[in-house]
Parts: C-alpha cells; structure tokens; sequence
C-alpha cells in the first residue's frame, strides 16, 4: 500500500478506538441525572464575575432574578473593572425587575498571580459566604437560565449527593461560522474529557463548564476555591480536579435550559475565543503541540485526502480506508448536530472545522511565545508560574 494508504488506515483505527474506547464521548445523553426535590430546600449564593458585560445583562441578568427557587437564595454580581456601567445597569435592572435579592462587589484589581474572572470569584464567594449560604452556583454573565434551572440543580445535587454540578450551556449557533465552529467545540471538548468518565465516581478524568457550576460551600472551603487555582487560565477544569482532588463528587453534563447569549457572528470572534486557552490546555507544552498538531492532521485531515487519493489518482486502498474513517468521524458528529438543532449535512465538513481548530491552536501558541499569552477582555495572562502558597 502507499504511505497515504497506510496514513489512512491509522485514521480508521483511531476512529475505531475512539468510537468504542473513548467513553463513548459523541453521545449526548449526559443530561440532569434523575432528582427528586428536597424536603427541605438549602440555601444558595449565585456568583456572576462581570467584565463589561452591559451587552449581556439585559438578557442574562432576568433570568437570575426570575428564578423560581422554593429556598433562599441571592445573587452576588461581581463588577470587574468594568468601564461600560456594567454594576449601575445590574441594579437599575434588579430595582425595576425585582426578584431574587441582588449585591454588587466591586473589587479592586487583580492581585499579582491571579486571574481576573477567579479574582472575580473571590471577593463574591467571599461576600457570599458571610450568609452561610449550602450552595454556591457560579454562572456567567452572558449566561441565560430557564426558571426552574437552579431548582432543578440543586435536586440533582441533592439527590445523587454530588459536591459538584455542572452543565455545558447550549452556545449560540445563529451565524454560519457559529454553525460550523460551535457545535465541534462542544464535541472536541467532550472527546478530550468524555462526560461519562467525568461522572463515574473515582474516575481519573475531570471536567466542568464554567458557564454554570454548582458547588457545595463545604466543598469549596475543603478545597480551597478559588485560591488553590488562582492562576488558572481554563478555570473549569482545574476547579472540577481540584474538587475530585479534595474527595468530591462531580457530574457533568449537557444543558438542557441553560443558553449562552454571547455572540460570535465572524470567524475572528471564535478564533480569538479558542485561540486564548488553546495553548494553556496543552500547558504550554512545544511537545504536545507538535504531537496535537501530529494527531488531527492524522484523525481528521488523512481521510479526505485519503478519499482524494482514490478518486484522483486511483489509489483504491487510500480512498476505501480514507473513507470509511471519514463515515466513522460523521457518524460519531451526528448527535451534537442534533443537540444544536443543525443540518446532519455539517457532518461530512467536520475535517474542514478541525482544521480551523488546528490553525487555532498553532495561533494560540505563536500568541503565548510572543508574549500575549491568553488575552481576554484587555488582560493578558502569561505562562503561570508556581503560585506562592498563603
């Protein structure tokens, strides 16, 4: 056989591992495990770190105070230097909304070896915690939640006596790069930490959304959240370790009715949101970024070239191997399109998307080496260093 042949039969035993052996990762049943309500409902602090987000409030913000929770709870947004009016819009909105009680903290900046959202956690849960609150759910600010969300996670909580819940909020896909980026991100994300091996009591493999957390306080004392991972980038992750670390249990899962409301109509909006973590979550490792960049090229670009071997130059083994690895990789992407209510016909495109996801990457890193690291919302966090313990 060719050397595109034999690169094409790598691919479809990849495709095979993954498709068995990787926790069955392209499901999407991971939702809200099964719960019952409390007898008596515990209280809780709702967390929102808000960097100019005066967008965003207006659709997120009413959610929060709208929530039908039986049991006490209040909402602390924490207004992180925000130069758009971001906490006089969240008490103009709580004022003539009512609801759920609402504070606003506004901190000083970032300490040196923190980062500016966990800096942002800080001084809320910090605030929170003076109500001894049971629960903390930290949610973002362009984070929409049905009514019943909070109810319903704590429910689950209570009912599987989980320390930690946490559910990916459905991203926006209403523009055509968002429908080609944002349902593989949710996809790739759940084949780098498949939700079934998340949930699997003493399991290894830990992960959460930070889009919408629910914590038990005890647990974040145990574990000391956020101090403990205060110079993380990819904050889910490290908390969800650091949670499993301390002897919690965690679940994680697909949201339901939970929704971002942030945008991202044109390419170079997903590109820059991928490409400020993306080189973090290979921790700033030139070996593992060759090595990534090694993997997609051959999991997700050999099969069509494998295909095109065939067709054009009549490589039959090439284009036999390329395609059936290309069938395997379409079939797996199905059910997220589906979850985001996407045509099935996105599928075949997938090669395309990883692409762009391995250009990111590649970004991401150039980004670091140059000294920009993971820039959001004007701070740039460079490599961290080791953390002094307090």
């Amino acid at each position: 056989m060719s050397a595109i042949a034999w690169i094409a039969a790598a691919s479809l035993a990849a495709w095979g591992f993954l498709l068995l052996g990787q926790g069955f990762f392209w499901r999407t049943d991971q939702r809200l495990p099964p719960r019952e309500a409390p007898p008596a409902w515990p209280s809780v602090a709702v967390v929102v770190p808000a960097r100019d987000e005066a967008e965003m409030l207006p659709v997120s913000l009413p959610s929060l105070l709208a929530q039908d929770y039986p049991g006490r709870a209040e909402i602390f947004l924490v207004d992180d230097s925000s130069t758009d009016g971001t906490g006089a819009l969240a008490r103009e909105l709580a004022g003539r909304l009512g609801g759920l009680p609402l504070t606003v903290i506004s901190p000083p900046e970032p300490a040196p070896g923190w980062t500016g959202k966990l800096w942002a956690l800080r001084h809320g849960i910090e605030q929170a915690r003076a109500g001894e609150p049971d629960f903390l759910l930290l949610t973002d600010a362009d984070i929409a939640h049905e009514p019943d969300s909070l109810r319903e996670l704590v429910a689950a909580a209570r009912t599987n006596g989980l320390d930690l819940v946490s559910q990916m909020a459905r991203l926006r896909v209403a523009s055509a790069w968002e429908r080609l980026i944002v349902p593989a991100f949710v996809y790739f994300f759940a084949q780098l930490y498949p939700f079934r091996r998340v949930n699997k009591p003493g399991a290894r493999t830990s992960a959460a959304a930070g889009g919408c957390v629910l914590l038990r306080t005890e647990m974040a004392v145990r574990a000391r959240i956020p101090d403990s991972i205060r110079q993380a980038v990819i904050d889910d992750v490290s908390l969800a370790r650091t949670v499993r670390k301390a002897g919690g249990r965690i679940w994680l899962g697909l949201a339901e009715r939970v929704d971002s409301v942030r945008p991202y109509p044109r390419l170079t909006d997903l590109w820059r949101m991928v490409a400020r973590s993306a080189y973090a979550q290979l921790l700033h490792s030139p070996v593992l970024l060759v090595g990534t960049v090694a993997g997609l090229a051959v999991v997700y670009l050999a099969p069509p070239v494998g295909v095109y071997a065939g067709l054009s130059g009549g490589d039959t083994p090439a284009g036999l191997l390329g395609g059936g690895a290309w069938a395997v990789m379409a079939g797996t992407y199905l059910p997220v399109l589906r979850y985001y209510r996407q045509s099935l016909w996105l599928a075949p495109l997938l090669p395309f998307t990883a692409l762009l996801y391995l250009l990111m990457t590649v970004d991401s890193a150039v980004r670091h080496y140059r000294g920009r690291g993971a820039a959001w919302k004007g701070r740039t966090y460079a490599r961290p260093e080791a953390a002094p313990e307090r």
